[in-house]
């Protein structure tokens, strides 16, 4: 089941009436021209309604009496009206198009911003294809739901109830049987309703799927070529594919049907009345200009009552994309602390001569929300210092937690009880800005995004830094093959970096890093990408940037764990030593066999 289908079973009693009257903030602002808009629109509907009331003049009085002078004016009175109806619906158009594109344009930011807010454990969860989806398709069908069924199920709405009242007027026994398949319409309507509602979220969800199916591809091009499975994936995206065009399939036969219902039902009580209203004429009881009045009037409804079909088939897709919306929405965002942690922030200020200066793990320990509760934690009872100014190394074997340990720092995740200080400040009572201004981070995986080489390095810089720190940076990370691409630092790297070598991506994403000299490092295995001659030019830069920062680094050779000051081992999520390289070397055995194994690998 993907996140979407999830959420979806959890409100299986959901309204698309409450789903909608959700975007009403986001209307708000324009609901002026919405709503003269609307009232442009009924007002040229209700012109078609004037139609067949000049036809009863004309056929009672110029065709009756024979006098083409009175039939031009008809004619003439009709085209006016015409150009009138034309022009008014032409002006609605323009008076929605800018305010419902700027409400798209404000609802897809917000998303964006929203999603920079939540927690790493958030996008974990959630398929990159499904958020995507998100941002585009389902918000260009709420915008389509405001620009025209919103507006429409008024107007025909309006139009219908304006018609039906003047051919009861005109004569009420003819108007009777034409209200006669009122009542199966509406239960066909309710019926499809909720039938429709399903199957459309379903589709919405397919569609996500195969935009993560697709996306995972492109990213993934290399392997796929490289091991040869371009068979196996497009069998994958196939099957994706037929399953959402089954969908579709069934959503096509629920809007046939209710659409021929409410096409026939409506066909038939036209043609009984014709039949009937032909008695009448012949019978003396009814004027020939009432009658062609009253058939042009029920034929003038026939497009607001056919199209109730396909405008509620677009109202339960905005309803599900509204949903779809705000389920990602309603995800609650990283905060800045509680009213507790600022109090412990400022105990632990007060007591910073106790030896609380620079990274301190109190206690620390962590399990991913969505573990089983009886699931042990990946980190138990953390207890690591850091002091100002010094490198430790973080040393294990692979899956003892080394890199959960490195996103607590920053706050990529959250730790779940116990607490880290920066200089004496715990974390949790720091703006996330302020925090990740202090602390610099680069991952093992490097990522690099759709940009210049020097945009993506300054991206670890403030905004005031210029050439003379991205310079610095890159020569801290021995990254200097900037300088002789074709277009220099303003090259662009492609999406992910990937028209660049691996052992490139990672010393962009170091110098990234450094560029803002920031007061603490968390290092998770910088170098492991880089050749052994690469990697000793850029330890002998780093080493100079290590002098002036506290640092935590995850490593796994011992060129690298020989930055660090001192090191600490951690095993099974706990910390098992604490010393420097070469007395953990001669009184613990599995950090012994761990560094003969790495010095074996770099061999």
């Amino acid at each position: 089941m993907t996140t979407s289908d999830a959420a979806a079973a959890d409100h299986p009693d959901r309204s698309t009436v409450r789903s909608l009257l959700r975007l009403w903030p986001y209307v708000r602002p324009v609901r002026a021209r919405l709503f003269g808009a609307a009232f442009v629109a009924v007002v040229a509907s209700c012109l078609s309604l004037v139609f067949p009331l000049i036809l009863k003049w004309m056929v009672d009085g110029p065709v009756a009496g024979r006098d083409p002078a009175g039939v031009w004016l008809g004619a003439l009175y009709l085209l006016l009206l015409g150009i009138a109806e034309a022009g008014l619906f032409g002006l609605r158009r323009w008076l929605v198009a800018r305010p419902l594109a700027g409400v798209e344009a404000d609802m897809r930011a917000g998303l964006y911003r929203h999603l920079q807010r939540l927690p790493v454990a958030f996008h974990d969860r959630w398929a990159s294809g499904q958020l995507l989806s998100r941002a585009t398709t389902d918000l260009m069908l709420v915008r389509m739901f405001l620009a025209f069924p919103l507006t429409f199920l008024l107007v025909n709405g309006v139009t219908i109830t304006a018609g039906i009242a003047i051919m009861l007027a005109q004569q009420w026994t003819l108007g009777l049987v034409l209200l006669a398949p009122a009542v199966p319409v509406m239960i066909v309507c309710w019926f499809f309703e909720r039938r429709y509602s399903e199957v459309a979220r379903r589709a919405q969800d397919q569609v996500g799927d195969l935009t993560t199916v697709i996306e995972e591809s492109v990213l993934g091009i290399r392997i796929i070529k490289g091991f040869g499975r371009h068979r196996s994936q497009a069998r994958a995206f196939r099957e994706l594919s037929r399953t959402l065009r089954g969908t579709e399939l069934v959503k096509a036969r629920l809007l046939a049907s209710i659409w021929g219902v409410i096409v026939t039902l409506p066909e038939f009580a036209i043609g009984a009345a014709l039949v009937l209203g032909t008695v009448q004429v012949a019978d003396g009881r009814l004027s020939a200009g009432t009658l062609v009045a009253f058939l042009s009037t029920a034929l003038a409804l026939r497009w607001p009552v056919d199209s109730i079909g396909f405008l509620l088939a677009m109202s339960q897709e905005a309803g599900t994309a509204t949903e779809r919306y705000f389920e990602v929405m309603n995800a609650r965002p990283e905060s800045d602390g509680t009213a507790a942690a600022a109090t412990a922030a400022t105990a632990l200020t007060a007591k910073g001569s106790e030896g609380d200066g620079g990274l301190r793990f109190h206690g620390v320990e962590f399990r991913y929300p969505d573990a089983p509760a009886d699931a042990p934690p990946v980190l138990a009872r953390i207890d690591l210092h850091v002091r100002p100014g010094e490198s430790m190394a973080l040393v294990g074997a692979t899956g003892t937690g080394k890199t959960t340990l490195t996103a607590l720092v920053p706050r990529l995740h959250e730790v779940t009880s116990g607490r880290i200080t920066l200089d004496g400040r715990d974390i949790t009572g720091m703006p996330r800005e302020e925090l990740r201004e202090l602390v610099a981070v680069a991952f093992e995986e490097p990522t690099l995004f759709s940009a210049t080489v020097g945009e993506n390095v300054l991206m670890g810089a403030p905004e005031t830094a210029g050439r003379a720190e991205l310079d610095r940076a890159l020569s801290v990370a021995q990254a200097d093959f900037a300088h002789t691409l074709p277009q220099g630092t303003g090259t662009q790297v492609g999406e992910q970096g990937l028209s660049l070598s691996g052992g490139q991506r990672q010393r962009l994403a170091l110098a990234r890093a450094v560029v803002g000299r920031p007061r603490f490092l968390v290092l998770d295995d910088p170098l492991s990408a880089l050749d052994v001659h690469t990697e000793a030019a850029v330890e002998a830069a780093l080493r100079r940037v290590l002098a002036e920062t506290t640092a935590l680094i995850v490593a796994h050779r011992p060129s690298t764990v020989l930055l660090a000051d001192r090191v600490a081992l951690i095993s099974d999520g706990r910390i098992a030593a604490v010393g420097t390289h070469h007395e953990l070397l001669r009184t613990h055995a599995e950090y012994a066999h761990l560094m003969s194994g790495a010095e074996e690998d770099g061999r």
